[in-house]
């Protein structure tokens, strides 16, 4: 606890605790209430039914907004960084934290379009985040690269690489095995495990949205070491 409160390492933190619980909590609930089979379920079905589809749009909108200021924190204290010693070019670390907002935005798709009611928009937002959280991870361990090792150390660099090509490796199965789902239903139902196929894509969904979470948590020893001020500046107005 004392390392957590540390610098900013209770931003990260936070994001993976609530990232955590919100799909276990939701997975839980819809297993209990026998609205999902307890083996691999898709994410999105552990979310569809009430009352769980409710918890799931709740904490997943929360955990967008948590993504979202995790990862300008760490576009700000990079921006900081690269002013002691410049290891990457200020576009780059831009572009990283746009594909990281472009994630946030898919994730608000998903909470707020579920399965059950609007199947293709939901989907959509899920390709989103997806697609845009891996880029990410894989954008920011070239980054961590660059800075080291004044500002972290090679063994984290490998953690984190060996995360993003695992959650890349995924990825690419995850896509391919999801579109033979989807165009396999014409109605949506919940989604049973009756192929080799839906068995891949639940499994690579899982490791990917958990490979985001042990991602945020390689932060936590980097934001220790951060402060964040907000200043307020007042101008002379009409009056």
């Amino acid at each position: 606890m004392h390392a957590l409160a540390q610098g900013i390492a209770y931003i990260p933190a936070l994001l993976v605790v609530w990232s955590a619980a919100a799909f276990l909590i939701s997975y839980l609930t819809a297993v209990v209430l026998g609205h999902v089979e307890p083996f691999v379920p898709y994410i999105s079905d552990t979310g569809t039914t009430p009352p769980e589809s409710a918890i799931f749009g709740f904490m997943i909108s929360i955990t967008s907004i948590l993504g979202t200021f995790t990862m300008y924190a760490r576009y700000k204290i990079l921006q900081k960084q690269n002013e002691v010693a410049a290891f990457v070019p200020h576009w780059f670390n831009v572009m990283a934290l746009m594909v990281g907002v472009l994630g946030s935005i898919g994730m608000v798709i998903v909470a707020t379009f579920q399965e059950g009611s609007v199947p293709v928009i939901h989907d959509t937002g899920a390709l989103i985040t997806f697609l845009s959280g891996v880029f990410y991870i894989l954008l920011q361990s070239i980054i961590s690269y660059r800075s080291c090792p004044e500002w972290n150390s090679r063994r984290l660099c490998h953690v984190r690489m060996a995360i993003s090509l695992v959650s890349l490796a995924a990825l690419i199965p995850m896509i391919a095995c999801s579109a033979l789902v989807f165009f396999s239903y014409r109605e949506w139902q919940p989604r049973t495990k009756d192929s080799k196929v839906q068995v891949a894509s639940a499994v690579c969904e899982w490791i990917v949205a958990f490979g985001f979470v042990l991602y945020f948590l390689t932060y936590i020893q980097e934001f220790k070491k951060a402060e964040i001020k907000i200043t307020t500046e007042l101008h002379d107005g009409t009056r």
